[in-house]
């Protein structure tokens, strides 16, 4: 097993936090253009759903397409389609504007994510669910940072200072374009595929097409649950315990600090125990800490939303790497599936949180989803025999 190609893991990885950071300063910013624009709960939703959406339908033709034509330099194109949405939507006049700026950052989503989650893998040397996690986190990461940005820097001085970030996104397009080169340097080799495969069988189409549905709907359970904290968490907090805004957005960052440490952890795990342990643990053992948020004072849910956040994050490098080993060869549409239905799930599911939140209130909205983690016990339907791996292995870097 050649080793893992670190430099490359880890500029994706600080790449993927500049993406996230900018794509997060939309939900940070929803008590902002809340007040600026009078807008109700379902109209934050529409926002997260032109957004979500946008990545969702996109990623996964980008990940099929990109199977049998990769595109190294589409990296920095999509980095660039987020620079044009944050510019769009620091100008912004209108709620349909913000509405297009939504689409465009998404957009800039639906081409990154599938692309660079194929190249962290071809970096890998065989650790898979390490350097997924190292990609992952840096996007948590960058998820974390956003809202206090938007505290500290946007809040005070208005909508306008996103433009501020688009030396973030300039960067982004540079380190991009060193790892596309890297990248476009080794598609020669990766012509040359394994005939060293593994002989044993893999899992019959219609196993791995339930698994698929399996792990959907666990996807369904973790990204429902967790966006109903990513969206509304602020506003909970603004509601029920009187917080200040900015207060509640570091709360936000709190949160989103948890799910870092839950990625990386997940990710380790993952390899040295199997996906399915990581699996088990991460849906359904949350599951006594959702029940008990919405019935605890205001320091009480801010360590029971750390604890769920390190518990729920350890399951989409799991489930995405488990995905990936029942579908050998076929790297770019599952990380494009997957990316896409979390986004998907996630914009889906804010905009019915956000009216259901407009018709009985977000405590109990908070009450209602705290079930969801139930959805975990369905983890005992997949495969116990480990999918087979069958992509070539990766050269070392020079």
């Amino acid at each position: 097993m050649t080793p893992t190609t670190f430099p490359i893991v880890l500029s994706l990885s600080l790449c993927h936090l500049l993406n996230d950071m900018m794509q997060s300063l939309m939900p940070a910013l929803y008590p902002i253009l809340k007040t600026n624009y009078a807008l109700d709960f379902g109209q934050i939703g529409l926002i997260t759903l032109a957004f979500q959406c946008t990545a969702s339908l996109l990623q996964p033709l980008i990940g099929a397409w990109s199977d049998r034509r990769p595109m190294p330099y589409s990296l920095p194109i999509g980095m660039g389609s987020t620079l044009i949405g944050l510019l769009v939507l620091s100008q912004a006049a209108s709620y349909p504007i913000i509405l297009l700026a939504a689409a465009m950052i998404g957009m800039g989503s639906a081409v990154f994510h599938p692309e660079a989650s194929r190249v962290a893998r071809l970096a890998s040397g065989g650790r898979y669910g390490l350097a997924q996690s190292l990609f992952q986190v840096g996007g948590n990461c960058g998820s974390a940072i956003g809202p206090l940005l938007a505290a500290f820097i946007i809040a005070p001085r208005g909508q306008g200072a996103i433009i501020w970030f688009s030396a973030a996104a300039l960067l982004g397009m540079v380190l991009l374009t060193v790892v596309g080169r890297w990248y476009a340097a080794r598609l020669g080799q990766r012509a040359k595929k394994a005939a060293a495969a593994s002989t044993a069988q893999p899992l019959s189409r219609n196993r791995v097409i339930f698994a698929f549905g399996v792990l959907v709907v666990l996807l369904f359970s973790k990204t429902i649950y967790s966006g109903s904290l990513t969206s509304y968490y602020t506003f909970y907090l603004i509601q029920h315990f009187g917080t200040s805004v900015q207060e509640a957005q570091v709360y936000l960052f709190i949160f989103l600090c948890s799910i870092v440490c839950g990625t990386v952890a997940g990710g380790a795990v993952g390899d040295r125990f199997g996906r399915i342990p990581v699996i088990w643990f991460s849906v359904l053992g949350v599951l006594p800490f959702t029940l008990a948020l919405p019935h605890v004072g205001l320091t009480a849910t801010v360590v029971l939303t750390i604890i769920i956040g390190i518990i729920a994050s350890s399951a989409f490098s799991a489930i995405l790497v488990y995905a990936q080993e029942l579908l050998p060869g076929r790297v770019g549409l599952v990380s494009g599936m997957f990316f896409g239905f979390s986004f998907g799930l996630g914009g889906l599911g804010a905009a019915a949180l956000g009216e259901l939140a407009d018709r009985i209130g977000i405590e109990a909205v908070y009450a209602l989803v705290a079930w969801l983690p139930a959805l975990g016990i369905m983890t005992a339907l997949l495969p116990r025999r480990r999918p087979i791996s069958l992509d070539p292995a990766p050269r070392p870097a020079v």
